[in-house]
């Protein structure tokens, strides 16, 4: 089983829609899929039309197997489970704080209930915490959205600090860029100024701004199930593609 999170430390990049495309993508391709929704506002979950268990709160999630088990959902899709956030998912660093061996309580979730699956993608709340943490540690890959603006470069280059800091594992950080528009002459100076200067830190894909991604939330679905021709549904399936690659 390998483990891609989809990670910013900033929100409104487009964190939510490469989990929940990428996920599709993958699981189309004939990987069995578990897409584990860590974000308690639950997007994926709504993406995907499944609900939330209230059964699976607090400190089940990390010791429950059963609980955990019991809270996925099967998706309309063929290979893509979901595992949907509820609420109580935003006391997770309180609960971190209080077990043994906290930095490594994710993984060892994931890996005693995900054993079905082939790879397990988790869409993670957008902040540096014990959860985040627990995340890069736990992950293969981390998939890294990055608006071509000053503020997410910035913030793109916190965490790459913020990995050398703790002597993290920086090759595992996959970034590339989202929401981005060619006609902007500043989108385009800063993606070629942070190739540049990160290199294989990112990606070649690059996700256009699109309606089409918008469109997700009416209706409740990823990009390809209902514009699979569209530019934004071929840069999903490239972002995979290359993410696989890097694995």
């Amino acid at each position: 089983m390998k483990i891609i999170a989809c990670y910013s430390n900033k929100g409104g990049v487009g964190k939510t829609a490469t989990s929940v495309n990428l996920a599709q993508s993958i699981a189309e391709a004939g990987h069995r899929v578990l897409l584990c929704d860590l974000d308690p506002q639950g997007a994926s979950g709504f993406y995907f039309r499944v609900k939330p268990s209230k059964a699976l709160k607090d400190e089940q999630f990390f010791k429950d197997v059963k609980r955990f088990t019991d809270a996925i959902r099967g998706s309309d899709y063929d290979n893509l489970d979901v595992l949907p956030a509820n609420m109580s998912f935003r006391d997770f660093d309180i609960f971190l704080s209080r077990m043994k061996n906290s930095q490594s309580r994710l993984k060892k979730a994931l890996k005693a209930g995900g054993t079905e699956y082939d790879i397990v993608v988790l869409d993670c709340p957008p902040n540096i915490s014990t959860l985040s943490e627990n995340v890069f540690r736990a992950s293969d890959a981390i998939v890294v959205p990055v608006i071509p603006t000053t503020l997410s470069e910035r913030t793109f280059e916190q965490l790459l600090h913020f990995f050398k800091e703790k002597k993290l594992v920086r090759k595992k950080i996959l970034g590339f860029f989202s929401m981005a528009q060619g006609s902007k002459t500043l989108h385009g100076e800063t993606m070629a100024r942070m190739r540049k200067t990160h290199g294989k830190r990112l990606l070649d894909v690059t996700v256009p701004f699109a309606t089409d991604v918008e469109k997700m939330g009416i209706h409740r679905a990823p990009v390809s199930t209902f514009a699979r021709s569209s530019a934004a549904a071929k840069a999903y399936d490239a972002l995979w593609r290359d993410v696989m690659d890097r694995l």
